[in-house]
């Protein structure tokens, strides 16, 4: 790598956008490719080759492929699924703030990420480098925890993240900063000491980060490693995951999940309910499965290593928790 170009943009160069090229990385049936060109033509794939590095070559079955791979099922039209299941694209359209918790603001900083999960509820969102103006977070009424997501906050370069938190800290109510992420999961070379010495200058700048992660196969040493020194520099990190259908609705994925997470020393958040975009309908396990799920981690686990099973739904303050429910209309 140039010494000169930024760690972010490294690893979005070297990443994998044609089908055919991922297939022949991963050993698979170039069919595979052929039947996923409709998808990707309507959300295109993007995966760091150090993520592909971790997939199983010749699986096409393989959890952590199926997270990013362009499938023909993501063409379906499944009733109860809608282009935004979170009605958040009103407010996008005015403002880069989303205020949809008291007491926190959701700051999407851009529209870029690491990687394409095809899960993903903000998938129709249009891709840019960034959205955000940070001369005008001067004017606006902060509450007392700030959240930046996107995209990926981490898409951003050093300079450009510390000028944003420069931003953010100036303003009087601001107390705890939250960054939700994915990048170091794919690329744990992100975590430069650099960047982490950062983020831990003050304790006000970031007071925790929230990453994402699916499956215990995405834990590698190297991601080990930089949690390792992310945790050891003082700063939090949570992890939620989304339950996905044959990729983790299974206990001994996600007991062995949860594990290792807590021998890392990070705190198990969320476990989220599919959000039903269109083109994600394949991925949803019932909320019965994860009700079960979840009954047999908390018999299996100590309490500090069980997420709470959420839901997000449009107009509630904060998730919902879900208990025996009906499935949602």
């Amino acid at each position: 790598m140039n010494r000169e170009e930024k760690i972010s943009q490294f690893v979005i160069r070297h990443s994998i956008s044609c089908l055919f090229e991922l297939c022949r990385v991963l050993e698979l049936p170039e069919v595979i490719a052929q039947e996923g060109l409709a998808a990707h033509a309507r959300y295109p794939l993007f995966v760091p080759k150090s993520f592909a590095a971790k997939i199983e070559k010749g699986n096409p079955r393989d959890p952590l492929l199926l997270q990013v791979l362009p499938r023909p099922e993501e063409l379906s039209k499944v009733d109860g699924f809608s282009d935004d299941p979170l009605q958040e694209q009103a407010d996008e359209k005015n403002c880069p703030l989303l205020r949809k918790y008291e007491g926190r603001v959701l700051l999407l900083t851009t529209n870029q990420c690491a990687v394409h999960c095809r899960y993903c509820f903000r998938r129709n969102r249009k891709e840019s480098k960034s959205q955000l103006q940070v001369g005008s977070l001067r004017t606006r009424d902060f509450p007392a925890e700030v959240i930046l997501s996107g995209g990926d906050p981490l898409t951003l370069s050093d300079d450009e993240l510390l000028e944003l938190l420069t931003a953010i800290r100036v303003q009087p109510m601001v107390r705890r900063i939250r960054i939700h992420t994915r990048f170091p999961v794919v690329a744990p070379n992100r975590l430069t000491p650099q960047l982490l010495s950062m983020l831990h200058s003050d304790r006000k700048m970031v007071f925790s980060m929230v990453l994402h992660i699916n499956h215990p196969r995405e834990i590698d040493d190297d991601f080990a490693d930089a949690m390792t020194e992310t945790v050891n520099r003082g700063i939090p990190v949570f992890v939620q995951s989304v339950l996905l259908k044959e990729i983790n609705d299974d206990f001994p994925t996600l007991f062995e999940l949860y594990e290792k997470l807590i021998s890392l020393r990070m705190s198990p958040y969320y476990l989220h309910q599919l959000d039903r975009i269109v083109g994600t309908a394949h991925f949803e396990a019932e909320p019965s499965r994860g009700l079960e799920l979840m009954d047999r981690l908390h018999r299996a686990l100590p309490g500090y290593a069980v997420p709470r099973y959420v839901r997000e739904m449009p107009g509630k303050p904060g998730k919902i928790a879900i208990a025996s429910e009906p499935r949602p209309k």
